[in-house]
């Protein structure tokens, strides 16, 4: 696996809506991208006091049904850090061990995932892994860890660990979701500041910097139109041309997609979710919301219709030919199916997906003939 920095690497959870998307998305698409597929919890049932599946449950037929079927054996790497580092199987088989097993009955060319804070297990299955697949390995550091003055010592110790050199390694720096990106030139220098000091930044097989402004919650939001910058899009340009100056190697593009990194767990018996959609422009997600789609006063998922139309007649709908999710929004606009939650998942994320790619190559495309 080798790409430079107008690539994209999405990080996406792979549940029913993230991995339909991807499926649906253009072939040229996802010839520009390699995801960052991480291997979501299992969940907890509020009802019945216990956690949804068991492990065996969970991750039985994942990678035939989830990854091989949706991505197929193309690149991508695999993080396994959301199932827990203590989860195990019935019969004490480590979680990463029986993905990979997997992975390679199907020859998908997948990458693991590890990082500075996974326990000694978690690395001994790695190691193992590396020296069957010969696919290097993806580190991903959290911003913080790399600021530390530590960091440079654990990373050469978990290399060595690894028996690996950094260039069969891919860098991943995320930044996760970050409480203020402003002032936005402010946080790319101290970011700058920090990749500066990362070593062997040259010799890395892959360099990505990963994160989003994407909120936790939209239950604050108004209902009708509402706008969230991209920041984490306005930082990367600012970066590329600071990084430039500096004659820093250029990082290539990651985000979480319409999603927020950090996973909480609700009482959905409780919850009251909105309708929404989350359409991603230039430069913010244009999200049209509505109300709970359960209560039968609103419609419950027909306000979909009317959502749709909403982003239709904005000035940022870039036509049903333009992705899989555009033609589903025409659709919906006109009359359709209107779908559940996790259709619009999917259709967001498609969309977003497409844009973010389409964004890549026209900047990199304007600032190289500058």
């Amino acid at each position: 696996m080798n790409f430079d920095h107008s690539h994209y690497v999405p990080c996406l959870r792979w549940k029913m809506g993230e991995y339909q998307a991807v499926l649906r998305l253009h072939y040229t698409t996802k010839k520009m991208l390699t995801p960052l597929i991480q291997i979501p919890e299992i969940g907890y049932d509020f009802k019945e006091k216990r956690l949804k599946k068991t492990m065996d449950e969970h991750l039985k037929d994942f990678v035939s049904k989830k990854i091989y079927k949706k991505w197929g054996s193309s690149f991508c790497f695999v993080d396994l850090k959301l199932v827990g580092l203590s989860a195990r199987l019935e019969n004490g088989t480590h979680p990463v061990k029986y993905v990979f097993d997997d992975l390679r009955k199907v020859r998908i060319s997948a990458t693991p995932v590890t990082g500075l804070d996974r326990d000694r297990a978690f690395q001994q299955e790695i190691r193992e892994i590396l020296a069957k697949d010969h696919r290097g390995v993806c580190l991903r550091i959290s911003i913080e860890e790399a600021a530390k003055s530590e960091s440079v010592g654990k990373i050469n110790s978990l290399l060595s660990k690894l028996h690996i050199k950094p260039n069969y390694c891919d860098l991943v720096l995320d930044l996760s979701a970050p409480d203020n990106f402003e002032p936005l030139d402010g946080f790319a220098k101290a970011i700058q500041a920090i990749v500066s000091r990362t070593p062997y930044l040259e010799k890395w097989r892959t360099f990505s910097i990963l994160g989003t402004s994407f909120p936790d919650s939209m239950g604050g939001m108004k209902l009708g139109v509402n706008t969230i910058r991209r920041c984490e899009w306005e930082l990367y340009k600012v970066m590329v041309a600071n990084f430039r100056r500096a004659n820093l190697r250029l990082p290539t593009f990651g985000d979480y997609a319409i999603s927020h990194p950090t996973i909480s767990e609700h009482d959905m018996r409780l919850m009251k979710p909105s309708a929404k959609i989350r359409y991603t422009t230039n430069n913010s997600y244009f999200v049209s919301k509505g109300h709970n789609i359960r209560d039968d006063r609103y419609g419950k998922n027909k306000q979909y219709h009317n959502l749709c139309k909403k982003v239709i007649e904005s000035q940022h709908y870039r036509g049903s030919e333009f992705s899989w999710g555009d033609e589903y929004i025409q659709q919906c606009a006109n009359g359709g199916k209107p779908g559940s939650l996790t259709t619009w998942v999917t259709v967001d994320t498609n969309h977003h997906i497409e844009k973010v790619t389409q964004d890549i190559a026209n900047f990199y495309a304007s600032v190289n003939t500058v």
